[in-house]
């Protein structure tokens, strides 16, 4: 199996209420990066476009690589493979992640590039380490945004793992279960009736706060309030 799989007619199970996982991807952290691995992410992308009942996008993530993983890797494949995360990162539907055991390179790449994460008791996430340091990725870039840079010093520096209850402490991880279909069935359901256009006009605002001022940012959140209440007016009038 590639590193990257994707799996369709397999999502009937968590169905809930129109929220809908006809396809659903599978990563193996523990394989190399290859085009097929950014072809996997770029093809469950595109269904989950396509299909308008789509809300709720499964990916399912575990392994971490051995030591030889970037035995012929090169810059031009890292930077397909970041586009195809930031496609990713972007879509108008709910990402869900379900984690297991170590996660590292690809695995914890994707898992940090979705909305929502499920993971097993025995989760455990860490930066590859090449050789002299960690692996310069974008995962640090997302691990520092998403739950600051000085709490996550050793993993960012020294490559140290972080356990099931850091993840959650850190916000990484979102839920911890024995029992991850029944979560992702839950969470279907949470979402199931959220606009996925919307929602990713909410997380790009999520995205930007950080670095962007009060000012700037208000004529954004205007813009999107704006809209908000024009598509209300709009359903209240039918």
């Amino acid at each position: 199996m590639s590193a990257a799989t994707v799996r369709t007619g397999r999502g009937k199970r968590f169905a809930a209420d129109g929220a809908r996982g006809d396809v659903e991807l599978y990563i193996d952290g523990s394989k190399p990066l290859t085009m097929e691995s950014v072809a996997a992410v770029e093809a469950v992308c595109a269904a989950a476009e396509s299909n308008q009942a789509t809300t709720v996008l499964a990916v399912h993530v575990t392994g971490t690589p051995g030591k030889d993983w970037t035995h012929g890797l090169d810059v031009a494949l890292v930077s397909k493979w970041e586009r195809s995360l930031r496609r990713l990162e972007r879509l108008g539907v709910t990402t869900v992640a379900v984690a297991s055991g170590d996660c590292g390179g690809l695995a914890l790449d994707v898992l940090l590039a979705t909305d929502y994460r499920i993971a097993t008791p025995d989760i455990r996430l860490s930066l590859l380490v090449d050789g002299e340091a960690t692996w310069p990725g974008m995962a640090i870039f997302r691990l520092a945004q998403q739950s600051g840079g000085t709490r996550l010093r050793r993993a960012i520096l020294f490559g140290a793992h972080l356990d099931a209850a850091e993840s959650v402490d850190l916000g990484l991880v979102d839920e911890l279960t024995d029992h991850p279909a029944m979560a992702l069935t839950a969470a279907a359901e949470m979402v199931s009736g959220l606009s996925g256009k919307e929602l990713a006009v909410r997380r790009q605002l999520m995205f930007e706060a950080p670095t962007t001022s009060f000012e700037d940012a208000l004529g954004r959140h205007l813009a999107a309030c704006d809209r908000a209440l024009r598509r209300s007016a709009a359903t209240g009038a039918q």
